[in-house]
């Protein structure tokens, strides 16, 4: 799996094992992310394959230098 793309922050709701979470974006066929406008939500993988449906402004774009 190459590198996280995203880092998952989390809220006091979230499980403690996944607030801070590398994860990436599950693509669609034609390469777009898979994310629901009307629940403000998107669907990520960690680096063990399990997939998330998680809030979209939770999560930060991680920088190269990191």
């Amino acid at each position: 799996m190459p590198e996280a793309r995203y880092l998952y922050l989390g809220d006091r709701q979230t499980r403690r094992e996944l607030a801070g979470m590398p994860c990436n974006p599950v693509r669609r066929a034609d390469g777009r992310c898979v994310v629901s406008r009307r629940l403000a939500s998107a669907l990520v993988e960690d680096r063990h394959g399990r997939r998330y449906v998680v809030a979209r402004r939770r999560l930060r774009l991680r920088r190269k230098d990191a």
